[in-house]
């Protein structure tokens, strides 16, 4: 916990991730005189860190094409924000604040991000329990009891003696784990695409079909990892058949696609009556005219197979593992890089082939 004259200093604009970063700053800087010595030796270094915010210029081109780039880029400006709302806070303890750079408090934040667990008493680190690693497929989790001061973790399968022990952080996709933990799954299960849907070109309705979307949904924005994206970005999930009912294309999705198919005011008067007459929900069931129905899907059909395009294109653009400039660092950032746009290569593609095989069949 920071000290009181401290933290009555900090206001609201810095967070809890950035408070307890300070916290870690503080202990390190007591070095063995900590309590928590034993503890923050074991940490690991900077250079051992994976996570997205470290990445160069040239190693987030590898991820220009997905949302992580940006999310990314963003949690770099709000760590950099919180940082310098810090120092001016503690202007009056130059004893604290010098010795701190910008370097050692993203390192610090990134610590966090990665350990630290969330509670209603705000982020906290956990001695031990952080060093146990991920498997998304796991059920084991840690457990808190804030009351009682207590965590532990009930292991879902017996080990062998000297066996790693593995929990589930998290249902995180490759992109989460790769922002906030610095690592990424060869397969994970829990791996899920953001996709921008674009009006159809020189749509003269265009400005009208966004605003009646826009007064149709509960929220015109989508947050995810500290960025605010735009009511047409859609979270689809792998559609694990072709033929059934298309569950990871979200319902939304599709009624906005019903919406960019229609060609005349009447039309979209018409979808308007009919929601009014329904649950309220705008173009939730499928549309009366078949035609109209797949030209809507087809609209999906055409920006999914272009953004796999894009995805192959940058996989394929990736630099050989062998590849004379890459070092261990950045060959492990490659294979993150892979792991991350094959994952989600996987879904557009499965959603591709949901969206071809239902407008052939309907």
């Amino acid at each position: 916990m920071l000290p009181s004259p401290i933290r009555d200093l900090l206001g609201d604009e810095i967070g809890n991730v950035a408070k307890v970063a300070l916290v870690i700053l503080l202990e390190q800087k007591l070095g063995s005189d900590s309590k928590w010595a034993p503890y923050i030796i074991r940490l690991p270094k900077p250079w051992e860190m994976h996570n997205t915010i470290f990445w160069s210029e040239r190693e987030l081109e590898m991820i220009r094409k997905i949302s992580l780039f940006e999310e990314s880029l963003n949690q770099r400006s709000q760590i950099e924000r919180e940082f310098l709302a810090i120092k001016q806070a503690l202007e009056t303890f130059p004893e604290i604040i010098d010795s701190i750079n910008f370097d050692d408090f993203m390192h610090a934040y990134a610590l966090v991000t990665s350990r630290a667990w969330r509670s209603t008493k705000g982020d906290s680190l956990i001695p031990f329990a952080d060093f146990l690693n991920h498997d998304g497929a796991s059920k084991s989790l840690v457990l808190n009891d804030d009351d009682k001061q207590l965590s532990e973790v009930i292991a879902d399968r017996d080990y062998a003696p000297g066996e790693h022990v593995l929990i589930r952080y998290g249902k995180y996709s490759n992109a989460t784990l790769m922002l906030d933990f610095g690592f990424a799954l060869p397969y994970n299960i829990h791996d899920q695409v953001l996709v921008q849907v674009k009006t159809v070109e020189d749509d003269p309705l265009a400005r009208r079909k966004l605003e009646l979307w826009q007064r149709s949904c509960t929220s015109t924005t989508k947050y995810v990892n500290g960025i605010y994206f735009p009511g047409n970005s859609f979270t689809i999930r792998e559609v694990k058949s072709a033929t059934g009912k298309g569950r990871g294309l979200p319902q939304s999705l599709r009624a906005f696609a019903r919406i960019l198919s229609c060609t005349s005011p009447q039309e979209l008067n018409d979808l308007c009556t009919e929601a009014a007459n329904g649950d309220g929900r705008l173009a939730r069931i499928p549309l009366k005219n078949l035609n109209r129905e797949v030209e809507a899907h087809q609209i999906l059909l055409s920006q999914f197979k272009q953004h796999v395009e894009e995805y192959e294109a940058s996989i394929e653009a990736l630099w050989p593992v062998d590849s004379p400039c890459s070092c261990k660092k950045m060959a492990q950032r490659r294979l993150m890089a892979q792991h991350l746009l094959t994952g989600e290569l996987r879904i557009l593609k499965s959603a591709t082939a949901w969206l071809n095989n239902y407008c052939d069949t309907i």
